[in-house]
């Protein structure tokens, strides 16, 4: 009887170091399949080309991670995400957008960053001969002037800056035709529906319809920043962390380089 007891107690002891033991292993195993994140990136138009080209880059280094972009004019984009629009991240073309975000408490303030740079640049149309510097805008000869919406497109609040700045605001005023976004602002002068546009030196080098006559000195406006941030009503907030590091990194860097954007350091 008492050895029966015995080979009992000796059994349980077994079983339950083996059950330890599973566990333990089962527990220190990550698991093989991770369950697929869905992010959307709200961005200002201006990133559009180059955005488009990160996103099979960041599917080969995160094959579980789905990217998809609403492209707009920040101003625009900023409206969005107040009213509740989701959205995970924020690239805007003006810290003024981001800054509005960050008052309401509606970005990780900790994921915020500088990302990219820009320039401003004066084109027309490649048959055009008649305008080569900015000041030549309040010649009779230019009729339309093509510039971003002021209040709502970083594009438009950094010429109007430069306007000011040069002293011809006033009078170039009756000829400025207002875009929603800076693409707009491209395409009229590409259909040769302004003589003249105010666009980013990476919009400029995306078409073969206009050339590039003057770039704005940076004393003329504000220095142009484009700020990125993970959204506080992000739900996959972890993901998104690792997209906004991922535009950072070299491989990044390049296509960023390639298409004409500065980069932050």
């Amino acid at each position: 009887m008492k050895r029966r007891r015995i080979f009992s107690f000796i059994a349980w002891i077994v079983a339950t170091v083996i059950i330890l033991t599973v566990g333990v292993s089962c527990n220190n195993q990550s698991p093989v399949v991770q369950a697929n994140a869905n992010l959307l990136v709200s961005a200002a138009t201006s990133l559009k080309d180059v955005l488009e080209e990160v996103k099979p880059l960041y599917r080969q280094a995160k094959s579980n991670v789905n990217v998809a972009y609403n492209f707009g004019a920040s101003g625009a984009l900023q409206q969005q995400i107040e009213n509740g629009a989701p959205a995970d991240i924020f690239v805007s073309a003006a810290q003024k957008q981001m800054d509005a975000l960050e008052a309401k408490n509606l970005i990780l303030k900790d994921t915020r960053r500088h990302l990219l740079t820009n320039r401003l640049v004066l084109i027309v149309p490649n048959n055009s001969f008649s305008v080569t510097d900015f000041t030549q805008l309040t010649d009779s000869t230019v009729k339309k002037i093509a510039i971003g919406e002021p209040k709502s497109v970083p594009v438009g609040q950094y010429t109007e800056e430069a306007f000011i700045k040069l002293g011809i605001l006033e009078q170039i005023r009756p000829k400025l035709v207002l875009g929603n976004n800076v693409r707009q602002v491209l395409a009229a002068v590409e259909s040769g529906n302004a003589d003249a546009g105010v666009v980013y030196t990476t919009d400029a080098k995306t078409s073969n319809k206009v050339k590039v006559v003057a770039t704005a000195a940076e004393n003329l406006h504000s220095k142009i920043i484009y700020p990125v941030a993970v959204l506080t009503n992000s739900k996959n907030a972890s993901a998104a962390r690792e997209y906004v590091d991922f535009l950072s990194n070299n491989q990044a860097k390049t296509v960023f380089d390639k298409y004409g954007f500065g980069t932050v350091q």
